[in-house]
């Protein structure tokens, strides 16, 4: 009867250390999921509102310099936009790679847990590697 009760305590808090990792994984995606719609989002908003603003004001100024240097003003303009939209997509490209892993936490929080439940498992492993002095 003791054996079944202590079987049916391990049990028990192994289940519920796995159902605590499970929401820590699903809290993990939900966060991930709202910052990349938020990203979606105002990117759109932002290429929309700054597309009209930039098509009006390269309309007024080839208006203004249309008799004068008008192809000048349209090259300038390109060169102008051109560089402005490099530098943006390399720090874009930044910011995605230096975003936070997906399920970060959980995975490390996993770790923990298995060298809390296997201690001996991680010990022959690391006995069992080569150190690097070896020959």
């Amino acid at each position: 009867m003791a054996i079944t009760s202590t079987l049916s305590r391990i049990f028990s808090t192994l289940a519920a250390m796995a159902s605590t990792r499970l929401e820590l994984i699903s809290v993990e995606l939900e966060e991930e999921l709202l910052r990349f719609s938020s990203y979606f989002f105002y990117t759109l908003i932002a290429l929309f509102c700054g597309g009209v603003a930039i098509s009006l004001i390269l309309l007024l100024i080839i208006i203004l310099f249309w008799d004068d240097h008008r192809i000048a003003v349209l090259v300038s303009m390109i060169a102008i936009f051109g560089a402005t939209s490099f530098f943006i997509a390399i720090r874009l490209k930044t910011q995605i790679l230096n975003k936070p892993r997906l399920l970060e936490h959980s995975l490390a929080e996993l770790k923990r847990d298995a060298k809390l439940l296997f201690p001996d498992e991680q010990n022959t492993e690391q006995q069992n590697q080569p150190s690097g002095r070896e020959l």
